[in-house]
């Protein structure tokens, strides 16, 4: 082994002395012109791209809940359902939201007609002091109980107008066409306003939600189109995606971005991932034909020698 590495070392020595090898002096010899032809090089700007990825979501996301409280005694729909705008998700007992209702009633009933008496009241006194048969005070003292008065109308009917919209709410609808994706009750539990009960998701619109660093943001921009792709579906090849939000500040935690990529399929299941590839930084690059390159030497003999001199010995 010690002998093939000796012969191939002095083969590759002469062969390098002939790629070396050099006209003697007085040996000249007379060259032809050589004919040239000019060509352009051209500089070429292109962004490096960046592949970013992200979770599709819903274009619209509810976590409903009712300002109604007592306990929920139906619940209509189940985890994978569709509903319509203005369906009924669940009914919560109505006892105590019509009971603050017909409260409601009552005091606008007592207002209307303390306000009824305040009226009188203050047409006589101005009839009165058009005689000269009362003081201005007691004019004065008319009209201020008629105007306290109309104030209680006001806020009576202000009452009734809120109880009312408590008690409609007893009975819980979807605000837009959705997909149910989780029901949060049961019937028996106790409803309260701010307690989540159902969570919709919209059945049109989706979006790639990017978390994009501090370093790449500076190439995005709203209403740029990117090529996305969905890692779960790999028939729908590259899709377009435009962006429609970016976070105007960085996470504190991880200091990236949130953007939004809205995207034309409606058939994605949230929650699954894909990708975005985002323009990177601009390089430079020179570009030359071909057919202008000219290759000379023996660099695949050096090429040879150097992987030669890497090999283990026996």
């Amino acid at each position: 082994m010690r002998l093939m590495q000796i012969l191939a070392a002095l083969s590759a020595a002469l062969l390098l002395t002939g790629c070396g090898h050099e006209r003697a002096a007085g040996d000249v010899a007379e060259h032809e012109p050589i004919e040239a032809e000019l060509t352009e090089v051209r500089l070429l700007e292109e962004a490096r791209p960046i592949e970013v990825q992200g979770v599709v979501q819903a274009a619209q996301e509810s976590f409903l809940s009712s300002r109604a409280m007592g306990p929920v005694v139906q619940v209509r729909v189940n985890a994978g359902d569709r509903v319509t705008e203005g369906e009924v998700l669940l009914e919560i007992q109505q006892d105590m939201s019509h009971g603050q209702l017909a409260q409601a009633r009552g005091a606008r009933a007592q207002a209307e007609a303390a306000i009824s008496l305040a009226r009188r009241n203050y047409e006589r006194f101005k009839r009165l002091y058009e005689k000269e048969a009362c003081s201005e005070l007691e004019l004065d003292m008319a009209r201020m109980q008629f105007e306290q008065a109309r104030g209680a109308v006001e806020q009576a009917e202000g009452a009734v107008e809120a109880a009312s919209s408590v008690a409609e709410e007893s009975r819980l609808r979807a605000p837009f066409e959705a997909l149910v994706v989780e029901k949060l009750v049961n019937p028996g539990d106790l409803a309260a306003p701010g307690r989540p009960l159902v969570r919709l998701q919209s059945l049109t619109g989706r979006r790639l939600w990017l978390t994009v660093r501090e370093a790449d943001i500076v190439h995005l921009r709203t209403g740029m189109v990117l090529p996305v792709s969905i890692d779960s579906r790999p028939d729908l090849g590259t899709i377009e995606g435009r962006v429609a939000e970016i976070a105007p500040a960085a996470d504190m935690a991880t200091h990236t971005f949130a953007v939004k990529v809205e995207l034309d399929i409606d058939d994605l299941a949230p929650g699954i991932t894909g990708r975005a590839t985002v323009p990177g930084e601009t390089r430079s690059r020179m570009l030359v034909p071909v057919d202008a390159v000219y290759r000379a030497g023996c660099a695949w003999l050096r090429l040879w020698m150097r992987g030669a001199r890497r090999a283990p010995g026996p």
